[in-house]
């Protein structure tokens, strides 16, 4: 005798009790992984217990992690077919997980900020520069100078790095920095020019020969950083004149 209308249940009670919406059970149907039950005089599904064993499974392989696309296979599938399919979507998770490893750990250094793009100890003057109340303006021109550096001359960027790092805990170079920073806006012709640059003359040469004699960036680089700071500031290029003279 066949069930009768009290032994079957609608897709709502077929959904809670599985666990899942009333949308993924009509995607089960769409995707072939859960048969079509036949319709009661109204024109409603009615399930019974076979479709609710078969939702179960279904669901516990997806939320396994099969993709939905495998499901079918899999519970046609003997036992070793089976298991060598569970072995091949596993290794597919394995390798997925492992990017999404890599992913995380791009994403954790973008938030590292400056680390993302420059070596720890040029990063670490950065954020020393900050420390001294540098604007963010002039710490981004340094660290898109630095990206440069780093990338045409890695070894002496790493010599300039550390005589950075050496120099920037020197209270005369913090206060030069500091002038530095604050002479971007002045004019061309403003007279605190000049001091600045005697100033910054005799810091150098009280640093002895090899920091004066030190060697020069790349020529290309110093040409695209030298470029860089004109379109920016006017009195910053008039200053290299006066420094260098």
């Amino acid at each position: 005798m066949s069930d009768s209308p009290r032994r079957l249940i609608t897709i709502g009670q077929l959904a809670a009790y599985a666990g899942v919406t009333i949308k993924a059970v009509r995607v089960y149907h769409d995707r072939g992984l859960l048969p079509e039950p036949p319709r009661d005089e109204s024109g409603y599904r009615r399930y019974d217990a076979g479709h609710a064993i078969q939702l179960v499974k279904v669901k516990t392989l997806a939320d396994a992690g099969v993709p939905l696309a495998r499901i079918r296979e899999l519970l046609a599938a003997g036992d070793d077919e089976f298991a060598a399919a569970i072995t091949e979507i596993d290794d597919a998770l394995r390798r997925r997980a492992e990017e999404i490893r890599r992913t995380r750990r791009r994403i954790a250094q973008l938030r590292a900020g400056d680390r993302l793009f420059v070596s720890p100890e040029v990063a670490d003057y950065l954020a020393r520069l900050r420390e001294l109340g540098i604007s963010d303006r002039t710490v981004g021109l340094e660290r898109e100078i630095w990206i440069l550096l780093q990338a045409v001359s890695p070894d002496r960027a790493a010599e300039w790095a550390a005589d950075k790092l050496a120099a920037i805990d020197d209270p005369a170079f913090q206060s030069l920095y500091r002038d530095y920073d604050a002479a971007f806006d002045w004019q061309p012709d403003d007279p605190r020019l000049h001091d600045l640059a005697a100033r910054t003359r005799e810091w150098f040469a009280a640093r002895g020969p090899e920091a004066v004699a030190a060697p020069p960036p790349d020529a290309t680089i110093t040409r695209l950083a030298a470029a860089s700071v004109s379109a920016f500031s006017p009195a910053w290029t008039r200053l290299a004149e006066l420094t260098q003279a």
